[in-house]
């Protein structure tokens, strides 16, 4: 059952104490990344995964918030470099600071959330100055074995000012896919506030609430990602910390993504792109209540329609299994009712992973090996955001008759 000892419930926005609307609830939901061993599964703990929107500044939110201690574990299992693709794009994002912003060597660029440490380590390769900080001690380490320098902590106004009086100032404070999964996200901007120079950029990458919405993308929403971001709640988020929102870009990365920069006001000259992109929001309704309600409906659609299908499935005798034990896979098997009745086990590459049960639905992870001892007739892609690279790489499974499932934005079999 869930336990409300382990959840902080807020009626009103976390940022400007506006109402917030409830749009969908996803059910009762475990910590997406905590897979129990298979003596460990009475220890799980669960909450209510509801979704809203501040009917004033329009950021989308969830209404309970897992603890991120809970979340953030010394053995989270997540790695960024096992996916070809967020390995280039990091490495991207190295060579961009550096041609770019990081020009003397003196300079400081502070990683928010590094995990193990990809762009970093580029970054350290070529001689600049860098920290990441992470909570999780087994991502903050395969970071260290990069040659990556690490702290292992959560980043705050009290980790900020240590690594401001040890180091000093930070020109460039970096983090992707972390700042979204801080419920109390102003404790993640007075630190930047503490650190960064006084013409430095604060850059976080993140996933687009509109690509979401248009692409139906529902399994994107789970325990760690607690806000979604639209710019437009993110322009008065950053303003109400005291910041500036001076560009935006989109990143082709997790199925459509934005790439943040932030200044201190006046710092930088504010780019066409942020109110251009808050134009184009307003044009699709994407900070209206009624838009959420039909991203909802979609939702119990396809959620309906997968069950329906790997019924079917299973009861013709064919072999269903799952490729890619993500994160996002927790809040569609927890919502759908995917067990391993429907789907016997879930391959997957990270070896922490694998030997342990998927969270609230305890199907086995196992190792990639076991995708093609024998292949089975259907896989059903968890990973979907890495789909070009996943059927590249097992062009095989294809050329055996095998055939994949996919389920954003509409169930089919490809």
């Amino acid at each position: 059952m869930n336990d409300p000892e382990l959840v902080s419930v807020a009626p009103t926005c976390r940022l400007c104490a506006g109402p917030v609307r409830e749009w969908m609830d996803l059910g009762r939901q475990p910590a997406s990344n905590a897979f129990p061993r298979p003596d460990e599964t009475g220890a799980e703990r669960f909450f209510r995964l509801a979704v809203g929107i501040c009917a004033d500044c329009t950021m989308v939110q969830q209404l309970e918030a897992m603890p991120t201690d809970r979340m953030f574990r010394a053995d989270y299992p997540y790695r960024s470099s096992t996916s070809d693709g967020l390995r280039r794009h990091f490495e991207a994002v190295a060579d961009w600071l550096r041609d770019t912003e990081l020009t003397d060597r003196a300079d400081l660029v502070v990683e928010i959330g590094c995990n193990d440490g990809v762009m970093l380590g580029v970054l350290g390769a070529s001689g600049i100055r860098h920290l990441g900080v992470d909570p999780s001690a087994g991502a903050a380490h395969a970071a260290m074995a990069r040659g990556a320098e690490v702290q292992v902590d959560f980043f705050d106004e009290i980790s900020a000012a240590t690594i401001r009086a040890e180091r000093g100032p930070a020109r460039v404070v970096f983090s992707a896919n972390t700042i979204s999964h801080v419920a109390d996200i102003g404790t993640v901007f007075r630190g930047v506030d503490r650190l960064l120079t006084p013409d430095g950029i604060f850059v976080f990458e993140d996933r687009y609430v509109a690509d979401i919405v248009e692409y139906a993308y529902f399994d994107q929403i789970y325990d760690e990602h607690f806000y979604l971001f639209s710019v437009r709640a993110v322009d008065a988020m950053v303003a109400r910390f005291g910041f500036e929102l001076v560009d935006v870009a989109r990143i082709p990365i997790h199925g459509g993504s934005l790439r943040f920069t932030v200044a201190r006001p006046g710092a930088r000259p504010r780019r066409d792109s942020v109110d251009r992109m808050i134009e184009e929001e307003a044009r699709t309704a994407i900070g209206e209540y009624d838009t959420y309600l039909r991203f909802a409906r979609q939702i119990e659609r396809v959620g309906a329609d997968l069950v329906a299908l790997l019924t079917d499935l299973r009861d013709a005798g064919r072999r269903v299994v799952g490729y890619g034990a993500t994160s996002k896979s927790a809040t569609v098997t927890n919502f759908c009712g995917i067990g391993p009745d429907l789907v016997p086990f879930i391959c997957d590459t990270t070896p922490e992973k694998q030997g342990r049960l998927s969270p609230g639905m305890h199907i086995p992870v196992r190792p990639h090996a076991a995708f093609a001892d024998p292949y089975p007739d259907y896989a059903l892609l968890f990973a979907w955001n890495h789909a070009e690279e996943i059927m590249a790489k097992e062009r095989h499974f294809v050329a055996q008759g095998g055939r994949w499932i996919l389920y954003v934005p509409h169930v089919r079999i490809v």
